[in-house]
This record gives C-alpha cells, sequence and structure tokens, in this order.
C-alpha cells in the first residue's frame, strides 16, 4: 500500500459525481471542494445521498461519472492512495461496549493484522491517556481524535443507534 502522503491542495475535490442504482439516480452531478485542515459536515435529509457520497469518496462504492481526488490522490487512478490518506467512522461503529478504549483499539489492531501497536512511539502515553477515559462513547470520540488523516470521511460518526 503506499505511503501516505501531504495534500497540497484541498483534502477533497469532486467534480460531477454521479451514482444510479437501476432507475434510481441518487446523486446528479456533485461538486465539493473540502479546503484541508478544515471540519466539513455533509448535512441533508434522507435520501439525498449523503452515504453514496461518503461510500464513493472513501472508496466503497464506483461513481458512475465524475472524477473526485483525496488528498492529492485520484479517486479512480489511485484508490489505494486514497484508502491511505483516510479514515472513515461510520454510523454504526464496530465497537465492544465490553472493552475499553484501549482494548478496541487493540482488538481493531489485531483483527487488521498491524504491527503490534505497543511498539508504536508514544503508544504508552496515549494507552494511558485511554485507560483513564469511558466505554463505549468515550471510545467513539477516542477514535476520531487519533492522529487524523488528511480526509477523513465520517457517516453521522456522533450518532448512536436508535437516536
Amino acid at each position: 500500500m503506499p505511503a501516505p502522503r501531504k495534500a497540497s491542495g484541498p483534502a477533497v475535490s469532486a467534480i460531477g459525481l454521479r451514482k444510479s442504482y437501476g432507475d434510481k439516480t441518487v446523486l446528479d452531478g456533485i461538486d465539493l471542494t473540502i479546503p484541508a485542515g478544515t471540519v466539513f459536515a455533509l448535512l441533508g435529509p434522507n435520501g439525498a445521498g449523503k452515504t453514496t457520497t461518503v461510500e464513493i469518496l472513501s472508496t466503497l462504492v464506483g461513481a458512475d461519472a465524475g472524477q473526485a481526488q483525496i488528498a492529492g490522490h485520484d479517486l479512480a487512478a489511485d484508490p489505494d492512495g486514497v484508502r491511505s490518506a483516510i479514515g472513515v467512522t461510520g454510523q454504526f461503529a464496530a465497537l465492544d461496549d465490553m472493552l475499553t478504549a484501549e482494548e478496541n483499539l487493540l482488538l481493531m489492531a489485531d483483527l487488521l493484522r498491524l504491527p503490534a501497536p505497543e511498539a508504536a512511539p508514544g503508544y504508552a502515553g496515549v494507552a494511558a491517556a485511554l485507560r483513564h477515559r469511558g466505554r463505549r462513547g468515550q471510545a467513539r470520540r477516542d477514535l476520531l481524535r487519533r492522529d487524523a488523516p488528511p480526509a477523513r470521511p465520517g457517516d453521522d460518526p456522533g450518532r448512536r443507534p436508535g437516536g
């Protein structure tokens, strides 16, 4: 997987994104520019295409038309580069309520076959801070606060199931 690189332009740039499912047009020419270093909220009513936009920008589904760049990586030409530059938090995070934030992070690292996080620079300080925090709610906030990649699409990351 390519190494992440710092974007010199906008964090997200999209022109003419289109997506249909059968005869239902979900996105009809979305243009979007999000400057690097900003916090951006994509708001709209149910069915407006917010989730589809996030799915396209995070390479989970392909656009039918249009172009996009994430942190300088072209969505179509360099999807691995896009994936290396983003962190996606979904509407319902896969966190175990019975585990602490630190335990959830260790579990995810193990499931993704990442190197032992305990060896990473700064891990001890982060782990100590996480041990002093609550469980699920705080764990979600901690996950969002980790070293932020240049672009971090999220589909309603602060919402709880049924909330």
